[in-house]
Order: C-alpha cells, then structure tokens, then sequence
C-alpha cells in the first residue's frame, strides 16, 4: 500500500499529475497507472479527480497523513544507521575484575572517548563468574580476563600475555640467596587464579608457602607486602601500574604457571556492532 507513497505525495503536493510525472521522471500514464493500482489495493480513490487542482479525498487524507509518518520513521532510521556508521551514537558494555578496571580498560576507554566522543561506554566490575554469566547473557559486550572461558561459547580477541611476578621484601634472607622456605607469604583468597598458580609455583620447587595474610584483590596484597609484611605473587601489568618500592625486589619466574594470556572474550554469535569493531581495532593498536 505504501510502497509508491512518493507517487501519491508527490500528485498531493503538484495538485496535479503533469507536474508530478515530470518531477518523478516518469510518463503521466505510468503515473497514473501506479496510482490507480494503489487505489485499487485499498479499495477507495485518494483523489476527487473532478476538481482543478486536484483535491485529496477524506481516505486520501488519512494515506497522506500515514506517509508522512512512515517517511519520518523511514528517515530516523536512517538517520541513526548512518550515525552507526559514523560513531556519532552507539553504546558499549565492558566487564572486568578489579585490575583490569582499574588499570587497563580506563585507558582503552579514555582513547576511543576521545576520538567518539558521542558512544557510551559502560564499565562493569565483577568476578570471572559473575562477568561470564553476564556475558552470555547479552548484558555486556565485552569482558577482558585472563580466565578460559568456553571457545564454544566464546570468540576472543588477544590482549597480551601476563606475567606474575614475586615481590618481596629486600630485608628477607631470601634476597641473600638463603632460600624461600621460611619466607612469610602474602597470598590470594583460594579460588582466584593467581593463588591457585602461587601455590602451584611453591609447590614445583618444593615447599608450601607459610601463609600470614590473604587477601582478595591483588593490589591490597601488593600494598601489604610493600610494608615488609611478607612476599607476595603480583601481575607484571598491576606492576607496571603502580609506583615500584624500593624496600621491595622483585623476581620474574620460570615456567608456564607464571603467565598467562589476557583476552578480550565476547559471544560466538553474537552480532558484532561497528563499535565493537573499533573497540578491538583501537585496542590491537594501542598494543
């Protein structure tokens, strides 16, 4: 009914069939056949043809008003494709665990805010269970975490590679070659992935941590261990964050247990908006 709307509109607007063919490009027959084969799909003429000019008919009327408002919807859909394209609308959802939030995606963000200025991002922090859940559910777009997630479920896009570091406090006889056995530890809460590779690096060289402290983030560790309190396991990336003491050393070790790949995780079907695609173009640039 409303695919040749512009014909109608146009014969609205001219008051008269001549004009409008010759503004369509199109022969006044041909015109009037298509306005004709509307009239006969609604069942009633949209214009009394015995006037000059020519007048709409009350059904007339009600078309014209019902084309003007699709042209409307027509034209903000458009209008906000285009502005997709462009990146001047467009929202965007990140998931992260405390030091990711705190100390990767705000640069990330701060980047693309300053080139599209118009997108809006939404920072969400949470745990790996939390944050995958959330992910497959559609209530982020991202979640960057150096946790597997299922590559059934999830696409991802690398960030860097990880190294967990051990820093420890220079008075200690450890910094004197004197062995780590005795050493008090600063450690995770068990279930997070840098305790679980601590106690397996401990536990490679042949002994078990002796455990003063635990804690659930790694930078309250960090800041505990940097008042000699004891040593502690700590991402490079937190390191390179964070100011470096002086009253502590710091050692990169050996083996797989001590790095590990950070990703940017979204879902395998999930339609990928154009600014998801500059989200992960800017990021594979700043690396």
């Amino acid at each position: 009914m409303f695919v040749w709307k512009k014909y109608v509109y146009e014969v609205y607007k001219e008051r008269s069939f001549t004009k409008a063919a010759q503004n369509l490009y199109i022969s006044q027959p041909s015109l009037s056949a298509r306005i004709k084969k509307i009239e006969e799909i609604i069942g009633e003429p949209l214009f009394d043809r015995s006037t000059t000019p020519l007048q709409l008919t009350e059904v007339g009327k009600v078309y014209i008003e019902a084309a003007e408002e699709i042209t409307q919807i027509e034209q903000r859909v458009e209008n906000y494709i285009n502005d997709l394209a462009g990146l001047k609308t467009g929202n965007l959802a990140v998931g992260a665990s405390t030091l990711f939030a705190a100390y990767v995606v705000p640069s990330l963000i701060t980047q693309f805010n300053q080139k599209f200025p118009d997108v809006h991002i939404q920072l969400i922090e949470g745990n790996t269970a939390e944050l995958e859940e959330m992910l497959g559910s559609n209530a982020l777009d991202f979640v960057i975490d150096n946790y597997h997630y299922d590559s059934i479920l999830y696409n991802k896009e690398l960030y860097c590679e990880e190294n967990i570091l051990l820093a420890v406090p220079k008075h200690f006889a450890v910094n004197e070659e004197l062995g780590m056995y005795q050493l008090p530890f600063i450690m995770l809460t068990q279930g997070n992935d840098t305790r679980t590779r601590g106690d397996r690096l401990c536990r490679n060289v042949g002994f078990k941590p002796n455990i003063v402290l635990e804690f659930n983030q790694q930078s309250t560790a960090y800041m505990a261990s940097s008042t000699q309190l004891g040593a502690t396991f700590i991402s490079d990336i937190l390191v390179s964050q964070l100011p470096t003491f002086e009253n502590l050393v710091y050692y990169k070790l050996d083996g797989e247990e001590a790095k590990r790949k950070v990703f940017f995780y979204y879902k395998t079907h999930k339609y990928k908006t154009r600014v998801m695609e500059e989200f992960v173009r800017m990021m594979h640039e700043q690396i």
